[in-house]
C-alpha cells in the first residue's frame, strides 16, 4: 500500500502475537513495517435471514411491492465460516521499519520496537504511544548499533529487554524511569581476540531473543549461535549451541549475497527443556538440553508425509565424507527456515520455508 507520510510500504507481516483468550472469540496482534493492526477472529455458525429490502441473494426490492413487514432472524450456515475483522489500527508512531512486538503480562499493554526506539502502548488506545527506549545519537554519523528485538517478562510487567546489533541484550525496568535509556542489566560474551575478523561484528549481531515460560533464563540466536543466558549472570552465556558452524569458511561468500544479514528465530520447546531454531538447505535444528543432545532435520514434501519418520541431517566439511552426509557446497542457501513455533503444551512444530508451513508432531 502507499501511505503519505512513509511511502510505499510493503505487505508482509513482521510478526504475529496471540493475545490470551477471554470468550469465544481469539484477538491477535500483527504488524507490517509501519503500522500494528488489533484483530477478532471469530466463527459464523449463523447468518441473517429475512430482511424487508433485500432478497436473499442479497438484491434490493422495489419498495412498491413490500406489502409486508418481516422480522429478520438468525438461520444456521451449513458450512462454518471464520472471519477476521481489524478492530484497531496502531500507526504513525515509527519512523523506521518495526522488527518485533511483544504482550505484556498484564494483558493491557504491548512493545513495539524499530531499529532505533521502543514504544509503549495500551490495547485500548491507539492514539498514543509512551517511547520507553530511544538511541537514536543527535548525529546519524555517530550510530553505532541498532535495536533488533523486544521482547516483555513473562511474569513481571515491568520488566522487558532488547537485544543489539552489537550482541547485547539489555534488561530494563519500568519503575526505575519513565524512559529507560539506563538499563538494570546488559547481558554479553566476552569478544574471543582468537576468532576475532571482519565478520565478527555481523555474526554477533542478535536476530531474536526469547524468555522461558519460568522467566529466569532468555534464549537468543545469533548467525552462527544459539546463547543460553540466566538473568542472575549477566557476564557470559551458561550454555552455547553451534547451528551450523559449518558455514564459518563460507562466511565471504554468504557476505557477498546478503545471507549473512538473515533474521533467523528461536524458540523455547516444551517446559523450556528443548530450544528450536532453523537453517539453510531448509534444515532445522533441535537443542535438548535435558540429554545434552541436538538433532537436524529437513522439511520437506517427503518429510511431511502422514507417518513419515524424521531422518537426522548430516553436513560434512572437507573432501572426505560420509555417505549419510551432505556437503556444505552443496547446502542451497535461498531455502531456508527463518521462522519457527512450537505448541505451548503438546509436542508439535511449526516450521516456515520460503512459501511452505510445515507441521511435524512428535510421539
Amino acid at each position: 500500500g502507499i501511505n503519505a507520510e512513509y511511502g510505499e510500504i510493503e505487505e508482509k507481516i513482521n510478526e504475529i502475537q496471540w493475545l490470551k483468550r477471554q470468550n469465544n472469540n481469539l484477538f491477535l496482534l500483527s504488524t507490517n513495517d509501519k503500522t500494528i493492526k488489533l484483530w477478532k477472529v471469530s466463527e459464523r455458525r449463523y447468518r441473517l435471514d429475512g430482511f424487508n429490502l433485500y432478497d436473499e441473494y442479497g438484491v434490493q426490492r422495489d419498495v412498491r411491492s413490500i406489502n409486508t413487514l418481516r422480522i429478520p432472524h438468525l438461520v444456521p450456515v451449513n458450512e462454518l465460516t471464520v472471519e477476521a475483522t481489524p478492530k484497531r489500527v496502531y500507526d504513525k508512531a515509527h519512523m523506521y521499519h518495526i522488527n518485533s512486538i511483544s504482550l505484556n503480562s498484564d494483558d493491557e499493554t504491548y512493545l513495539s520496537a524499530d531499529d532505533l526506539r521502543i514504544n509503549l502502548w495500551h490495547l485500548n488506545y491507539n492514539t498514543e504511544c509512551y517511547n520507553v527506549v530511544d538511541i537514536k545519537p543527535v548525529n546519524m554519523e555517530e550510530l553505532t548499533e541498532v535495536i533488533t528485538a523486544a521482547k516483555f517478562h513473562p511474569q513481571h510487567c515491568n520488566y522487558f529487554v532488547y537485544s543489539s546489533s552489537k550482541g547485547t541484550i539489555r534488561l530494563c525496568d519500568m519503575r526505575a524511569q519513565a524512559l529507560c535509556d539506563q538499563h538494570a542489566k546488559m547481558f554479553e560474551e566476552p569478544e574471543d581476540s582468537t576468532t576475532k575478523s571482519f565478520f565478527s561484528e555481523i555474526i554477533s549481531s542478535i536476530s531474536d531473543v526469547k524468555f522461558s515460560s519460568c522467566g529466569r533464563y532468555m534464549v537468543s540466536r545469533d548467525y552462527l549461535t544459539v546463547k543460553l543466558w540466566d538473568l542472575n549472570m549477566d557476564s557470559r552465556p551458561i550454555e552455547t549451541y553451534n547451528v551450523h558452524e559449518y558455514l564459518r569458511s563460507k562466511l565471504c561468500s554468504l557476505y557477498e549475497n546478503d545471507c549473512i544479514f538473515d533474521k533467523f528465530e528461536v524458540v523455547w520447546g516444551g517446559p523450556s527443556n528443548s530450544i528450536l531454531t532453523g537453517s539453510y538447505n531448509n534444515f532445522f535444528r533441535i537443542f535438548d538440553r535435558t540429554n545434552n543432545k541436538d538433532a537436524c532435520f529437513e522439511a520437506s514434501r517427503e518429510s511431511a508425509k502422514p507417518k513419515t519418520q524424521l531422518k537426522h541431517c548430516k553436513v560434512g566439511v572437507g573432501p572426505k565424507r560420509r555417505k549419510d552426509e551432505i556437503s556444505v557446497e552443496m547446502l542451497d542457501f535461498n531455502h531456508k527456515i527463518l521462522h519457527a513455533h512450537w505448541h505451548p503444551t503438546d509436542n508439535v512444530i511449526a516450521v516456515a520455508a520460503t512459501n511452505n508451513l510445515y507441521l511435524f508432531t512428535g510421539k
